[in-house]
């Protein structure tokens, strides 16, 4: 059995790349969701890198983002050293980004355990949130053992993972038993319909995959060795040249052919060592501006209106006035369940049932010389 975890061992891989389309007119490509303050005054980065800074220090900290937000990342955590923060030369999904980032942590510390986090989640309750996470370092650190948190499902939600829980598993002998509680993960359950996401949540067994992972970096390099030999060579080349600028030029000769894949997908549904964490939180994965509405304020209709908002017969609709210049009031008469988002440049009207299909729009808009300022 190891000892418990070392805090000057541990460090926080944050995911933070993502261009956030669902959240236009306010997210664009060099302000992406992840950088905005949508909730509070801190943006969602800004609010990730808070609740673990009593677990991990600043220096112990990387963020994976891209070329395009990399400025304004470095800009927005000054505590967090210019170099930990990376840009990607190219979007390869999470299994590229989380290599890359055991990479960084192996160089650091071939010892090292390693949480990897998304930049955009909204977890209200951080000292929860921060004892699961400090039992889970605890857990990697003391077996070769892959650990994910999983959240309670509040709802049959068709826009989620699930994870089938397995049996609890019993506290390392020896040691002061956790406060949270885990389990042997049996199976991981791509996106559910309805119906289907109506048995899970009856059944109990079930929870959210909510994308955080913690495990050493010799599990993760064990773990991709076994089930993605391409990516664990990668990692061992850029383990290498970490440090130096050798890495920069690396990456951007090696990234672009490296295949699209979730880290889902690439290692999660095929290991047999992963545990579930339970996640006994408060927590939301913002996907999209209906979203929103679980975190504002409502009036008695429903209707959620962060500016200035005067309405007739309207409700359960979401009015988020972003403009810096000229606002000015708002007003609706007899319009139900929409979204109308107002920047400086653009404007936004879409029913709540086809938010998702904002990204549909903002690949048009790209596609369109006029308007391609505007992503």
């Amino acid at each position: 059995m190891k000892a418990k975890s070392d805090p000057k061992d541990r460090y926080v891989v944050i995911i933070a790349g993502g261009r956030g389309e669902r959240f236009w007119p306010v997210s664009r490509q060099k302000t992406p969701k992840q950088l905005l303050a949508l909730l509070g005054k801190q943006s969602f980065l800004q609010q990730a890198v808070t609740r673990v800074l009593p677990l991990v220090p600043a220096k112990n900290i990387l963020v994976i983002t891209n070329q395009d937000q990399l400025a304004a990342v470095r800009q927005q955590l000054p505590q967090v050293p210019k170099a930990n923060v990376v840009g990607e030369p190219c979007g390869r999904d999470t299994s590229v980004a989380v290599t890359l980032g055991a990479a960084l942590v192996g160089h650091r510390s071939p010892t090292g355990v390693m949480a990897v986090l998304p930049a955009d989640h909204v977890i209200p309750e951080e000292k929860k949130f921060q004892q699961v996470l400090a039992d889970a370092f605890d857990l990697a650190a003391r077996g070769q053992v892959i650990v994910t948190i999983g959240i309670q499902p509040a709802e049959p939600a068709t826009g989620y993972g699930y994870i089938r829980l397995g049996a609890a598993l019993p506290p390392p002998q020896g040691v002061r038993p956790y406060k949270t509680t885990f389990y042997k993960a049996e199976k991981f359950v791509e996106k559910p319909h309805f119906e289907r996401a109506k048995e899970y949540l009856a059944s109990g067994d079930y929870r959210w995959n909510a994308g955080m992972f913690v495990w050493s970096f010799v599990t993760i390099t064990e773990g991709l060795a076994k089930h993605q030999p391409e990516l664990a060579a990668a990692c061992q080349r850029w383990f290498a040249r970490a440090g130096s600028p050798k890495l920069a030029k690396t990456l951007a000769a090696e990234y672009p052919a490296l295949r699209k894949l979730s880290i889902d997908f690439a290692l999660m549904e095929h290991a047999q060592n992963v545990v579930v964490a339970e996640g006994a939180f408060a927590w939301d994965d913002l996907g999209a501006w209906p979203s929103l509405a679980r975190h504002l304020k409502a009036d008695e209709a429903g209707n959620c209106a962060t500016g200035d908002f005067v309405h007739v017969d309207a409700a359960r609709n979401i009015i988020f006035d972003a403009r810096t210049k000229h606002r000015t009031l708002t007003t609706i008469v007899g319009l139900w369940d929409a979204v109308i988002v107002l920047t400086d440049d653009a404007t936004l009207v879409a029913h709540r049932t086809q938010a998702q299909k904002i990204k549909e729009l903002v690949n048009r808009l790209a596609a369109d010389p006029a308007y391609r300022k505007l992503i």
